[in-house]
């Protein structure tokens, strides 16, 4: 679907739905993370940009308090809230981010929030697929709803509070920086401790990146996340320091050997990503994207072996593509299923699709779905 086809089936929807024309439509792109996964808690780097793959939010103000939300994707009828009742753990389901956004503007003092509004949801972002579309459902909505003046930064951390807090999922920030930050033809280098950030060119002539949608759902709530994230906590506290961003690769032996065995993966796995991270950025800005290759790999290994968040569908993505002439490729996202990404030459890019495709179907696997995606714009208004 184009850009204009997708907007003028949100206000089409909209008007289908509650029966007048939305104020405005707003968007927000999901994301891959190119490296740096389960550092963002920790305070430490990661390098993601955004798709060109996006969720419009069309809505129009109320002044009753009522919010009422709509998705044909996501259940199809509309659903009513009152804004004065909205509290942490209230709402389930899908609803519960939008709800939640709303929730976190009115406590943030944004007014326009308090009288609610009626909101129709249309996204190409796959579901489930480790490609955030809740973080970019989050950051549309937060401009539909009256937060338009904040900034990109202010946008993503009310976006978070809204999933951490009220939707109950202890995510990092760095999935709706992607979606509220990133600009085209460019990832996202994120210092997530300070939330610096630097635009890296994405130079991809003679390359291509695959998204490989492996079909394996997964959800962050179902506690696997959080346990990965309260070890990562408490193997900090063990070391004295704030968050394992501060411990250095130098560090990395001494810091082991201070650790019960269940927590030295954790670490290892976070220290290394970071440091895979700034090599990667270093290689993106001196125009050597593929020399990144290898490290995508060694990443995707140590999600696998340390930080155990991988699954047979994700693993056999990375090999079958591997062999088959990619030069790096793994899991994208939080893990347990989902995406990956896949860095190859255009003239093998085909190639590898149908490698991966066939060994699926050996493998008795459902078909994955493999694109091609590039860096695109970050949130704004779109109509």
């Amino acid at each position: 679907m184009t850009a204009a086809g997708a907007e003028r089936r949100a206000a089409a929807g909209f008007r289908a739905v509650y029966g007048g024309a939305p104020d405005g439509i707003w968007a927000a792109p999901g994301r891959v993370n190119l490296i740096g996964e389960h550092t963002d808690y920790n305070e430490g780097l990661v390098l993601p940009l955004a798709l060109e793959q996006r969720t419009l939010v069309a809505a129009a103000a109320r002044r009753d308090g009522l919010l009422r939300l709509y998705s044909a994707r996501l259940g199809g009828e509309v659903i009513s809230l009152r804004v004065a009742e909205l509290a942490p753990g209230a709402v389930k389901g899908w609803a519960a981010y939008p709800a939640g956004v709303c929730w976190a503007l009115r406590e943030a003092g944004v007014t326009a929030a308090a009288g609610g509004a009626d909101v129709f949801v249309e996204s190409e972002v796959p579901l489930g697929a480790g490609l955030s579309s809740s973080a970019a459902l989050e950051v549309a909505t937060a401009l539909a709803l009256g937060g338009s003046p904040l900034s990109g930064p202010e946008l993503a951390l009310l976006a978070q509070r809204a999933e951490n807090e009220f939707v109950g999922v202890p995510c990092g920030v760095m999935d709706q920086m992607a979606a509220a930050c990133c600009t085209a033809g460019h990832a996202l280098l994120l210092d997530t401790r300070d939330l610096g950030m630097r635009q890296v060119p994405l130079e991809l002539a003679g390359l291509r990146l695959l998204v490989v949608d492996t079909g394996v759902r997964h959800a962050l709530a179902d506690g696997a996340y959080a346990e990965r994230r309260a070890g990562c906590a408490k193997a900090a506290r063990a070391l004295g320091v704030r968050a394992l961003r501060d411990i250095t690769p130098a560090q990395l032996p001494a810091a082991l050997g201070a650790l019960t065995p269940g927590l030295r993966p954790l670490v290892r796995h976070v220290v290394t990503e970071n440091q895979r991270v700034a090599e990667t950025a270093a290689l993106l800005e001196a125009g050597e994207v593929r020399e990144a290759g290898p490290l995508l790999t060694a990443g995707h290994h140590s999600l696998r072996d340390d930080f155990a968040v991988s699954c047979p569908e994700l693993d056999l993505v990375v090999a079958t593509a591997g062999a088959a002439g990619a030069l790096g490729a793994r899991m994208t996202g939080g893990g347990f299923g989902g995406s990956a990404v896949v860095l190859v030459a255009e003239a093998r890019a085909a190639a590898v699709g149908r490698a991966v495709d066939e060994a699926f179907r050996n493998a008795g696997y459902g078909a994955p779905r493999v694109f091609t995606v590039g860096a695109g714009s970050g949130a704004g208004r779109v109509g």
